[in-house]
């Protein structure tokens, strides 16, 4: 790498760093904070443009801005390898003395960027580093850096943070329980649910933004990455995929419908699409391990705004959206997430984990006051309870408020957008 060409971008990047927007004050920064003393290097993964290099500015404003920046994402940098970061340590150190901290972001862009964050931990330098490929949480990275990182996932915009973009402010118990404000809430959610969180969409509201980042998903993280010639096949499925948001997939019939050539193909594109964290796949729930690799499996997608956005004619179903939305929640909360079906065929949305017991059920649905849905919902729900010896359940929905009790089991029906706010 051209060391006159290196430097120069780390002086541009850094006299950016002055005038960046450091934007509202994301949840994850409590979390990142408990990791500050500990020696590990800090690896922060999610979507693109989802939050990642505002909460790293963030986490730097924190440490007072005492360590080196530097971004990959940056065209001038394709050549850069793993042996240039000595020249790149060299030139930090020259224009700003010596420090024991650094910043990197998009670090995935180096082949073999390990190596180098191995040999300076163990050297005494402390790391915090951005990524948007799950490549960054696998057990190959954990071998690579043999206990030496700490990762953590950046989602878009959880509802409490959307209420902080759009001005509102922090949410108190109480404010759930005045007339006007929670009037407020509702709003806030409606639009919340087909906006979903990603910063740049929210801040400026064109479809476009949305578009942009999908595109680059496509194309430049696994297209190139992965030398997928056939990119029209990638498209389609992507598109089905979120099109078809909450609902059960299988292998076997996404290849076929979308003339994928083979199964093998439709679960390496699905890996991709997943490594970029654009969709997540979710297990069917069963004792068995082998059972669960072949039952079909249920996707989610990183944003409802991005399904509302680009996906096909997902408007009128209001329940799919809402379902995507406590997903997203639940990954928030790092609950271990599954579905369940019961022995009569009977769905349950959500089932929780939690040690090696089974924690929680929830069904989603936008309302329960027809008749029928009311029925489907709670047989559902009891059905599954009983099969599993579970005595809680949790029935989210618009707009409701019970509380159900069925001999010794336990139903509580909540509005999602109070869910959201309150049970963390």
């Amino acid at each position: 790498m051209n060391r006159q060409l290196l430097k120069e971008v780390v002086i541009e990047q850094n006299k950016r760093l002055a005038s960046v927007n450091k934007g509202i004050p994301r949840e994850d920064l409590s979390v990142i904070q408990s990791f500050y003393k500990l020696p590990h290097a800090v690896v922060i993964a999610g979507l693109r443009r989802a939050g990642k290099s505002t909460l790293l500015y963030q986490i730097m404003a924190e440490l007072g801005n005492q360590g080196y920046y530097f971004n990959f994402e940056d065209e001038r940098l394709i050549g850069f390898e793993v042996k240039d970061f000595t020249i790149l340590h060299e030139i930090l150190m020259e224009l700003y003395g010596k420090r024991t901290i650094f910043f990197l972001d998009e670090i995935q862009n180096v082949h073999g960027w390990e190596r180098f964050v191995r040999r300076m931990t163990d050297s005494g330098y402390k790391f915090f580093l951005t990524g948007s490929n799950a490549s960054l949480l696998s057990q190959e990275l954990g071998t690579k850096l043999t206990g030496r990182h700490i990762s953590h996932v950046l989602f878009p915009f959880s509802f409490r943070e959307y209420l902080l973009f759009c001005g509102t402010g922090k949410i108190r118990d109480r404010d759930l329980l005045e007339t006007d404000k929670r009037a407020l809430l509702k709003q806030h959610f409606n639009r919340y649910l087909y906006e979903g969180g990603m910063p740049e969409y929210l801040a400026f509201h064109q479809p476009e933004t949305l578009k942009s980042v999908y595109d680059d998903i496509l194309f430049r993280d696994i297209a190139t990455r992965y030398d997928i010639r056939d990119i029209q096949a990638l498209r389609e499925l992507a598109i089905y995929l979120l099109s078809n948001a909450g609902t059960p997939v299988t292998y076997n019939r996404l290849a076929q419908f979308l003339h994928l050539g083979s199964v093998n193909t439709a679960r390496s594109y699905i890996r991709y699409l997943e490594n970029s964290f654009l969709f997540f796949l979710v297990n069917q729930y069963d004792p068995s391990l082998k059972k669960q690799s072949i039952l079909p499996k249920k996707v989610y997608a990183i944003d409802n705004g991005m399904v509302y956005a680009l996906a096909f004619k997902f408007s009128e179903n209001v329940g799919r959206l809402i379902e995507n939305l406590v997903f997203l929640e639940l990954k928030r909360r790092k609950e271990i997430v599954y579905y369940y079906r019961t022995q009569s065929g009977l769905e349950v949305d959500f089932l929780l984990i939690k040690g090696s017991n089974i924690d929680q059920l929830v069904q989603v649905s936008s309302s329960l006051a027809h008749p029928k849905t009311r029925e489907r919902e709670l047989n559902a729900l009891q059905e599954a309870m009983g099969e599993l010896g579970v005595r809680k359940g949790l029935i989210l929905t618009m707009d409701e408020t019970e509380k159900i009790k069925v001999e010794k089991k336990r139903i509580i029906v909540k509005p999602v957008y109070e869910w959201l706010l309150t049970d963390y």
